[in-house]
């Protein structure tokens, strides 16, 4: 595998063992799955970001409450240990970081690209389908599209792929209109 940047610091550690536990144990999707209902429930609940967080908590607590909630999910085994390793050793903090660098390794090995898209609002599954096709063109690769809705774009849509960001929002439009009225541009 090729080293990735994702893949620095702590929670890079982590990530790469875990990834390749997970493929020598032919278990990345499984693992993939795991991390992704992990990361969707750190999102929704200020409870569970408390708990991965906060240096207060035993790490008797944070690791009962994590085996708790990966017994409700039905993770995988490797999954759990992973988490248990993380809460053992008072390092649970860096767990969304750990999603995080796993995943961008994941699609790497697969030799797919993510592409973060912005747009004032959310878009429906056949712009999702058009913008990752023209994607897929002009990047030349699979393309895996992380959607984010943020109102102040207004309208359009700003795309970053690796280290390139194609802004084609209706804000920066306007601020280019506005610069040009004043004689800057």
């Amino acid at each position: 595998m090729s080293q990735n940047t994702a893949a620095t610091g702590l929670q890079g550690r982590y990530a790469t063992a875990l990834f390749e536990l997970a493929n020598s144990a032919d278990q990345l999707d499984v693992v993939k799955s795991d991390l992704e209902l992990l990361d969707q429930a750190i999102v929704e609940s200020d409870d569970l970001r408390n708990v991965l967080r906060s240096p207060v908590i035993s790490r008797d607590v944070q690791a009962n409450a994590m085996a708790a909630l990966l017994d409700k999910f039905g993770v995988s085994e490797l999954t759990k240990k992973t988490v248990g390793l993380l809460c053992h050793k008072r390092r649970l903090f860096v767990l969304p970081g750990v999603i995080k660098a796993y995943l961008s390794m994941l699609s790497a090995h697969r030799g797919e690209v993510t592409a973060q898209v912005t747009s004032a609002a959310a878009l429906s599954e056949e712009q999702i389908e058009a913008v990752t096709g023209t994607l897929k063109e002009v990047v030349g690769a699979t393309v895996k599209v992380d959607l984010n809705v943020d109102p102040a774009v207004l309208g359009g849509l700003v795309v970053k792929v690796g280290s390139r960001v194609f802004d084609a929002s209706l804000r920066t439009k306007l601020q280019k209109l506005e610069l040009a009225m004043k004689g800057v541009a």
